[in-house]
Parts: C-alpha cells; sequence; structure tokens
C-alpha cells in the first residue's frame, strides 16, 4: 500500500488508519487481534487510539483499547516497529467521572505515561 506524510512530522503512513474505538466493547479482545494482524497484513501500517476508548466511554472500558493493543504487541514481536499510533489524551471529563476534571499539563503528562503502559510502548508516534 502506498504511504502519504503525515503533516510535517517526518512520519510515512497508509492513507488508511485503522479506527480502534469499538476494541473492548463491541469487539471483544480475540476478535481485536485478528483485525490488528490482518491489517498489518494488508498494509495498514496507521493505527488510531484513545486513552478513553472503548467507546461508548464508560469507566469499566476506560483504556481497554489501548490494552488490547498492547496485549497484541507482546504476542508479535516487531509488530510495533512496523506501526505508526496515533493516541489522544481525553479533554475534560464532561459527565465523566473517572476521568480528568480537566486538562494540564501534569494531567496530559500522566494520560501519555498511561497510554504508554497501556500499549506497551516506549513511544507514541
Amino acid at each position: 500500500m502506498n504511504s502519504v506524510a503525515l503533516g510535517a512530522s517526518g512520519l510515512q503512513v497508509t492513507p488508511i488508519c485503522l479506527g480502534t474505538m469499538t476494541f473492548g466493547e463491541q469487539v471483544n479482545e480475540a476478535s481485536a487481534h485478528t483485525i490488528l494482524g490482518r491489517s498489518l497484513e494488508r498494509g495498514v501500517n496507521f493505527i488510531d487510539a484513545a486513552e478513553m476508548y472503548s467507546v461508548p466511554a464508560k469507566a469499566e472500558t476506560c483504556g481497554a483499547t489501548e490494552t488490547i493493543i498492547g496485549n497484541w504487541f507482546a504476542k508479535h514481536p516487531g509488530a510495533r516497529e512496523k506501526l505508526v499510533v496515533a493516541t489522544k489524551v481525553a479533554g475534560p471529563a464532561r459527565g465523566m467521572p473517572w476521568m480528568r476534571p480537566e486538562v494540564s499539563k501534569a494531567g496530559i503528562i500522566e494520560a501519555c505515561e498511561g497510554s504508554l503502559r497501556r500499549l506497551q510502548t516506549d513511544v507514541i508516534d
């Protein structure tokens, strides 16, 4: 699959990005792992996640998507190096008391550290 520049980042990504917001709610871990593997086999190198996924946002599934992706990375050595992983920090927690009430420098750092831990990686692209 062809790749395109991701803005001025220097990263090359496929024009198709695998959205993972349903991993952990509508899509169970085994199915998510199958989807991740098939996407990589088909040449997709770009994965989108977020600390608050899966959706709909619930306390019990917060971070589940990143955990599922991280577990897949652990089972597939070398896969992480082939992929560009994007994730997002949740904004102010409107009606979600399990999330931070406001965005701050410390909160962003904490969110990124949590994402790195769940994704079982050293870098968020």
